[in-house]
């Protein structure tokens, strides 16, 4: 049945794609550009999506005529591509493996991708650089796609640092400008760090399990039930510091909001829907490890639960739309760690599956609003675009409410799943519930308060910042002139741009009515079935209750400080608390005195002292030496003085003539015997 159904086609075709825009773009007419960057991730959508077709169909079939699970033996699938390192008795194979989890990865990431391909017809039609965005939107689409389906670590390294590269060249597009450019250098930097981690994982794994395939390791954890702790556990810990550089966790989150400074379309598919998550994926796709080591899962919950809070505090003061939306990513991406750290995968992935829909939403809609004004990001100069830009006010409304997580949309039922989740863990899962829970309602009142600001009362197009000039930095997103900048007509977005947003906004409402339940059952096979105690229906419908509250008491505090905002930030009144979180805790000044700067005094050093004063330097002096002495010793050869010339020839006339006349031969064979007899 695999044969049937191409998986090498579905990163295939992006990276056709890429070849094609990336090497002729330049030369080729703008609606072909399109067409092209248009094809490659809806074939790979259409394979994924006939891929799944074809599995359900030969399940329902199964059914009649056998158990109800008895279908879903034949995942997964694996596509064989040849061997791929060969050494010894290790064999690292080139394959694909297709089960429950890769397959909803698939579904998020080639459905939202080509959603936001469209989308990014309208918003990017203007730029010079239009082939060369989508040359390396349809390359992160590849690495993300191997990324899913690698078989073994090492091919899932592959994509993991390729979709790395493609962040790198999308984050700084416009990388005239020097924030753009800075922001992508910070992205690469800090992943680099986290993959240092995930590579020593790797390293471990194969010297303790001789292999790579994940099938194969969690294989030999299950035939050996007192393989835990130990090695295990520091496996897991170096797959959680990959895991936290490329999910932006603490302490390695600070490039995802600088990520901001590249196109507001590229925010929406890599740092909200696909490439943040691939740390979520990697730690659902490698459950089994983790199961064996209780310590390692308690750490990415508190890491989770830890970056959850710490970003919703940060983003209540953020005056950039695009800002609120990145610390607001950080957040929820602490929820799905909170979700796998409580051995509950398949709600996390269920979280990640939602927050897609929504966070993606979020960030086109963003994105329609700052096109709609020409560029303006800074929430204190929008209001009253409810009337100039009815859709886009519809589609955010949808997808702030859903991310508040009120019933029903889709937000509700994963963030509640996971709170119940973690309450279900003894005490200290009462402490990660509570944290979770004053984390929802932070959540619903900053997204309320962007909402207020944004789309409510009068507008602010005139307002003048304390600092201009800071906010005209602020302004990563803007390709308009700085005339426009400061007096733009609010206009509604195109219908590429805004079909998109309608579709996700279905998908915020009704992407979270299968339950956490049922998608629990279907991926319980990929990231095996979690075993909690029992609860009565009453708990559930008291921690449900309370998690409503919660978003509830959000939203009233949002309407009551900013129903009427007229240009006063009533959080600043806590002068402390306020330039606390408007510095964002001071954690990059702290990061740049502890170890940028010392990094940066090290190397300058070294630079300076060891390679040019010590290497270059030397080499030129001993360079110059021999051509002063060299110099000089012809000097006194070209004296000019015939004496001199006369004397210089007759000691070498008289050199030749003795070493013609002298009998070396026998002089050297005397000398020999002489030694010889010496020796004895």
């Amino acid at each position: 049945m695999s044969g049937h159904l191409y998986l090498w086609l579905i990163p295939a075709l992006p990276f056709a794609g890429f070849l094609l825009n990336g090497i002729f773009g330049a030369k080729l007419p703008k609606s072909l550009v399109t067409t092209i960057a248009l094809l490659a991730p809806l074939g790979s959508f259409a394979l994924v999506v006939n891929a799944a077709a074809t599995i359900f169909l030969y399940v329902s079939r199964c059914k009649l005529c056998g158990p109800p699970d008895y279908g879903w033996s034949i995942l997964p699938l694996n596509e064989l591509h040849g061997a791929w390192i060969t050494s010894g008795r290790l064999q690292i194979d080139f394959s694909f493996v297709l089960d429950q989890l890769s397959l909803v990865m698939l579904l998020i990431i080639t459905g939202v991708g080509f959603l936001i391909h469209i989308y990014s017809v309208g918003y990017m039609s203007e730029e010079r650089g239009y082939w060369r965005y989508f040359a390396y939107l349809n390359l992160f689409l590849f690495f993300m796609t191997v990324l899913v389906l690698a078989g073994n670590a090492l091919l899932m390294f592959v994509g993991w640092e390729g979709v790395g590269l493609a962040s790198y060249l999308l984050i700084g597009f416009w990388f005239q400008k020097t924030p753009a450019a800075d922001a992508g250098k910070k992205a690469f930097v800090v992943n680099r760090i986290g993959d240092f981690g995930f590579l020593i994982g790797i390293f471990l794994l194969l010297s303790t399990f001789g292999n790579l395939t994940f099938a194969e390791i969690g294989a030999r954890l299950a035939a050996d039930p007192a393989m835990q702790g130990g090695v295990v556990t520091a496996i897991a810990l170096c797959l959680l510091v990959g895991a936290t550089g490329k999910s932006a966790q603490l302490p390695l989150y600070v490039w995802l909001p600088d990520a901001m400074e590249g196109p507001t379309p590229v925010s929406a598919l890599i740092h909200a829907a696909t490439m943040v998550t691939a740390g979520v994926y990697m730690i659902a796709r490698t459950h089994a490890i983790y199961d064996r080591s209780p310590f390692a899962l308690s750490v990415v919950a508190i890491v989770g639960a830890a970056t959850a809070l710490f970003a919703a505090t940060i983003a209540l003061v953020q005056t950039d739309i695009k800002r609120v939306l990145a610390y607001s990513t950080v957040s929820q991406l602490g929820y799905m760690f909170l979700g796998c750290g409580v051995a509950a995968y398949s709600v996390g992935v269920f979280h990640l599956m939602t927050h897609a829909f929504f966070k993606a939403l979020l960030f086109l809609a963003a994105g329609s609003v700052i096109h709609g004004l020409g560029g303006e990001q800074d929430l204190r100069r929008m209001g009253g675009l409810r009337k100039n830009m009815p859709i886009t006010f519809w589609t955010m409304t949808i997808a702030v409410v859903a991310i508040a997580g009120i019933p029903p949309f889709a937000g509700f039922f994963s963030k509640d799943a996971i709170l119940y989740a973690a309450y279900q863990e003894g005490a200290g899962g009462k402490i990660l519930w509570f944290v979770g829970w004053l984390t929802a309602g932070l959540t619903a009142f900053y997204m309320f308060r962007l909402w207020y600001l944004a789309f409510l009362g009068e507008s602010r197009a005139d307002l003048h910042a304390e600092d201009e000039g800071a906010l005209v930095h602020a302004r990563s997103d803007t390709k308009l002139t700085l005339e426009a900048e400061h007096h733009h007509t609010p206009h509604e977005s195109p219908w590429s741009m805004l079909g998109p947003l309608v579709i996700l906004a279905v998908l915020s409402v009704i992407g979270g009515w299968v339950g956490a339940g049922r998608f629990g059952a279907f991926l319980a096979p990929s990231v095996g079935a979690r075993t909690a105690e029992a609860a009565s229906n009453t708990l559930e419908i008291t921690l449900t209750a309370l998690a409503v509250l919660i978003a509830v008491i959000g939203w009233f505090v949002a309407h009551r400080l900013y129903r009427n905002y007229a240009g006063e930030e009533p959080l600043a009144r806590a002068s402390f608390p306020y330039k606390l979180l408007t510095h964002k805790y001071w954690v990059d000044e702290l990061y740049g005195t502890l170890i940028v700067k010392p990094i940066l005094a090290v190397s300058r050093f070294v630079l300076e002292m060891l390679v040019d004063f010590a290497i270059l330097g030397g080499i030129a002096w001993l360079l110059a030496g021999m051509a002063s002495f060299g110099g000089a010793l012809l000097q006194r050869w070209q004296s000019g003085n015939l004496r001199s010339y006369a004397a210089w020839l007759a000691a070498g006339a008289a050199a030749l003539l003795l070493f013609a006349l002298v009998p070396w031969t026998t002089v050297l064979a005397d000398v020999g015997i002489h030694l010889n007899s010496a020796g004895h």
